[in-house]
């Protein structure tokens, strides 16, 4: 199942429409006020599935995934000189790849593809595919990429 990924031309938080192969919204994101970034998931319908929330007043960046009300993990960003590098507790999952150039794969506990991530060049706005395996992984697959895009941004600030 591939994603594109597609940043909001003008919005003053961070808003993105993600859609199907056949050029369908499947999940808009939403970014609300607070302190750090706050994305909210909704699917086609409008309905809230889950949330990227960074916590503050940590050394290195860190983000909350919740599926609905449910925390079921986080991502954190490690302590390197010069390739970032990430960690993630959730579903035993790892990245791995060129983050400077937007093109890196997440990876079960085996090494098993759960998806790939390109960016998209010469876009207005930041357009990414994102290749799921399972797509009853998407939406987890799409947090994570949610919160690597927002440690992106913060640091570029």
């Amino acid at each position: 199942m591939k994603l594109l990924f597609k940043q909001r031309f003008f919005s003053w938080f961070d808003s993105y429409d993600i859609y199907d192969e056949s050029g369908e919204t499947v999940y808009t994101v939403k970014g609300q006020l607070s302190w750090g970034h706050c994305l909210k998931i909704f699917d086609s319908e409008g309905y809230e599935i889950g949330t990227v929330k960074e916590r503050v007043f940590t050394f290195l960046p860190k983000f909350e995934l919740y599926l609905g009300e449910e925390y079921v993990g986080c991502i954190s960003k490690e302590f390197t000189f010069f390739t970032p590098k990430y960690n993630i507790d959730c579903n035993g999952w790892y990245v791995e790849g060129d983050f400077f150039g937007w093109d890196y794969s997440i990876l079960d506990p085996d090494g098993i593809c759960i998806a790939n991530i390109s960016k998209q060049l010469f876009h207005w706005t930041d357009t990414y595919v994102i290749d799921v395996s399972d797509p009853q992984d998407a939406l987890c697959a799409l947090m994570l990429v949610l919160a690597i895009d927002a440690e992106k941004c913060s640091s570029n600030d």
